[in-house]
């Protein structure tokens, strides 16, 4: 397709010609390039200025992972009582609060490992409440026939913040600093925020509730638990939190110590990622049709373990030259990138399309519950094999699980069976 084709198919998209879908998609994109920032100059914070060993990389990575587990079912109960779009302006303005305390810290030596953990903490929580009511909001806005094209459009954005956002980070905490770097992610909430302000389309408000909040989340837990789709995606998802959390918690260690990179090689190998996310938006809907959304997830599951098994094997001076492993590791995040959306979107759009309006939001945060709640033993778990095995060994674990779930999902599940 020409670009100028393209541009004609964007101007006559009805989503696109929705000015409050607009807006969110502009506010989507803004904190995505913000987490990029983040997603480094977090860890690296911890690991090159405070000199993190392997076990309290785990524990930072546990820790942004535990709200999942201790707000998720609270969550579901809420944003069904709620609107959606208070919530998503509380939660970013939380997270802007939260990132703004590093630099500060820093300026004033206070900043500690024990200060990222607990930044880490608020921005999950964060994410735990703004998150889920913005996949609940985005089916508000567009419906859910059009779901599987929305997410296409956020994840093509997601791939370009993918593609510039790890360069520019790397050059910001090359050039300004982890913590300075982070108040670029900062400002950009402080954008998002006011541009939120701005959608205009009512909500509904939310019927008074007739039952009690833990009635209510116990009846979240069993719609989940009684419907074979949502049960099967909900375990699938579990391990590849718990895969994708340990890698987490290692990656950083092994590309700045294992292999040498320097925040800047870093960042600029890991914009191939960008392009494994800019494949997986371009791939997604083709898939979608061939194969429907469990087949498509089942793909995604599958390159996603490519990744995972590469890693390990990357050497630090691949035939003598560091550039070669630089490149070898942009490759390999390629892969993991491009498996790890294949596998999450359409995911995503499974699920919501099997559950009615009145547990939509019951729903979302029952499986974030479910998947995340291995995530902080994953992280933790990675932290203590890099401390016995070396963050080598235990991207080697990781690599192994991999293996074993991507078997289990193939010849013991009906998951590639699943379409719409």
């Amino acid at each position: 397709m020409s670009p100028i084709a393209f541009l004609r198919r964007l101007r006559h998209d009805p989503q696109l010609r929705d000015v409050d879908f607009r807006l969110f998609w502009f506010s989507s994109i803004l904190t995505n390039f913000g987490a990029q920032i983040t997603l480094l100059a977090l860890p690296i914070c911890a690991a090159l200025l405070l000199h993190a060993t392997p076990a309290q990389m785990g524990t930072l990575a546990a820790v942004g992972s535990l709200p999942f587990l201790l707000f998720g079912l609270p969550t579901g109960v809420l944003l069904e009582r709620s609107r959606r779009l208070p919530v998503m302006l509380c939660s970013d303005a939380m997270v802007a609060l939260g990132l703004l305390s590093v630099p500060l810290a820093w300026w004033q030596g206070w900043l500690s490992v024990h200060w990222i953990y607990a930044v880490q903490f608020v921005i999950g929580t964060g994410y735990v409440v703004g998150g889920g009511a913005e996949q609940v909001f985005l089916t508000f806005l567009v419906g859910r026939e059009g779901l599987t094209d929305a997410q296409s459009k956020f994840g093509a954005t997601e791939s370009a913040s993918r593609l510039l956002g790890p360069g520019l980070a790397g050059l910001l905490v090359q050039v300004l600093g982890a913590p300075v770097a982070i108040l670029c992610n900062v400002a950009a909430f402080g954008v998002s925020i006011a541009n939120l302000r701005r959608i205009r389309r009512p909500e509904p408000q939310p019927h008074a509730p007739q039952s009690h909040l833990l009635r209510d989340m116990l009846e979240g837990l069993r719609f989940v638990w009684r419907h074979p789709t949502l049960r099967l995606l909900g375990w699938i998802a579990a391990f590849w939190h718990l895969l994708f959390y340990a890698y987490t918690a290692l990656y950083v260690l092994f590309a700045t110590r294992d292999l040498g990179l320097s925040p800047g090689t870093m960042g600029t190998a890991q914009m191939l990622g960008g392009v494994g996310v800019l494949a997986s938006s371009m791939l997604l809907k083709p898939l979608t049709a061939r194969f429907g959304s469990g087949g498509t997830t089942v793909i995604g599951l599958c390159a996603s373990a490519v990744g995972f098994v590469l890693m390990p094997l990357i050497p630090r001076d691949l035939f003598g030259s560091a550039a070669a492993s630089a490149c070898a590791y942009a490759v390999v995040v390629f892969w993991l990138d491009c498996g790890a959306m294949l596998f999450f979107l359409p995911y995503l759009a499974l699920r919501q399309r099997v559950t009615p309006d009145a547990f939509l939001g019951r729903m979302t945060s029952t499986m974030r519950f479910l998947t995340v709640a291995m995530a902080p033993v994953g992280a933790a778990g990675a932290g203590l094999l890099g401390e016995r095995l070396g963050v080598r060994g235990g991207l080697g674990v990781v690599a192994a699980g991999a293996i074993v779930l991507t078997i289990a999902t193939l010849f013991a599940t009906r998951l590639r069976h699943v379409r719409d």
